[in-house]
């Protein structure tokens, strides 16, 4: 990901615009903090405006299942890209960095401060670092490509593109095809178009990043609860107004943690005893790929809390006036 500007070396009022940015997995308490940060930034002075970095919270067809900030919540400080999509049209990564790099230069525009929160590593690098320009394929050699089995494309991967053999797994057969199409249609690699990436605003804001890595028993048990929460709350009921639309399974939104688990108990597949320990797993599953994902990913010098509670104008403190 892009760094931006070092966090706590740039003066309020000059220089590049600030970017407050909170990450973390699901249920660390992002939202939480947005509000306290937006609360602080108002006390000193200036407005703030929470921008979604959340995949699952752009659809308004999910706002319990997703965890997206209650009404009430949203009324404290402006909420963007929050509820943004409906579920049938998928939200792509370089969709979402479209919308949010127009909700930032507004926010600067208006001398607010915006504050990026979600747990999508995907969506903040697609923002900070530009997306790859690849070519349109050729849809000949796609379907050529396609056609062949996984130890050919393999074979052929490693003589015309070694590097992204050297990176994939002999048995990932869609990024072997992918790679391998790329370079037959462009003349270019992967990691080529990966260097001329367009778009990023990394470069352009002072960026103040934070991501939240609390204790993982305690995350887990947060994950748990919260599923039952969301229960009480109108999560079936969500699943239900879902299943009654007849989606496309393959969109984005029929992929939500909880959407499978619900509607298996919907259609009396499961009971409800094993609809909530199959929803709490696949929670605590995916919190621990966003765990790794944001210790390892993010730039070392993003500042990290692995405590249950950060100071805000501590970790955040170059965006304060002096």
């Amino acid at each position: 990901m892009s760094n931006g500007e070092s966090p706590g070396n740039n003066e309020i009022g000059g220089g590049k615009p600030p970017l407050a940015l909170i990450a973390g997995p699901t249920a660390s308490g992002k939202s939480g903090l947005a509000l306290k940060l937006a609360d602080a930034i108002a006390a000193d002075g200036r407005k703030a405006v929470i921008i979604n970095a959340d995949s699952m919270q752009v659809y308004r067809d999910i706002p319990v299942l997703a965890a997206v900030p209650d009404e009430e919540e949203m009324r404290q400080h402006p909420h963007r890209l929050y509820l943004a999509w409906d579920g049938a049209v998928a939200c792509s990564a370089a969709d979402w960095a479209e919308r949010a790099r127009e909700e930032i230069a507004l926010a600067h525009k208006e001398e607010a401060v915006p504050i990026l929160v979600g747990g999508t590593g995907l969506y903040m690098r697609t923002l900070l670092e530009g997306i790859a320009p690849v070519p349109e394929i050729d849809t000949e050699i796609r379907q050529a490509v396609r056609a062949i089995d996984q130890a050919e494309a393999r074979a052929a991967l490693e003589a015309e593109d070694p590097k992204a053999a050297e990176r994939l797994a002999p048995a990932d057969t869609l990024r072997t095809a992918r790679a391998l199409e790329v370079v037959r249609s462009t003349g270019h690699t992967l990691d080529y178009w990966q260097a001329h990436k367009v778009g990023g605003i990394g470069n352009d804001v002072s960026l103040f990043p934070l991501i939240l890595l609390p204790e993982r028993d305690w995350l887990y048990e947060r994950c748990d609860r919260r599923f039952e929460l969301m229960l009480e709350q109108g999560a079936a009921e969500e699943v239900e107004a879902l299943k009654a639309r007849q989606l496309d399974p393959a969109l984005p939104v029929m992929r939500a943690i909880g959407v499978r688990e619900i509607a298996a108990w919907l259609d009396g597949e499961a009971s409800r005893e094993e609809m909530i320990a199959s929803g709490q797993l696949a929670t605590r599953q995916y919190a621990k790929r966003q765990y790794t994902w944001f210790r390892n990913q993010p730039p070392e010098e993003w500042q990290r809390c692995e405590s249950e509670s950060c100071d805000i104008e501590t970790t955040f403190a170059g965006l304060f006036h002096k």
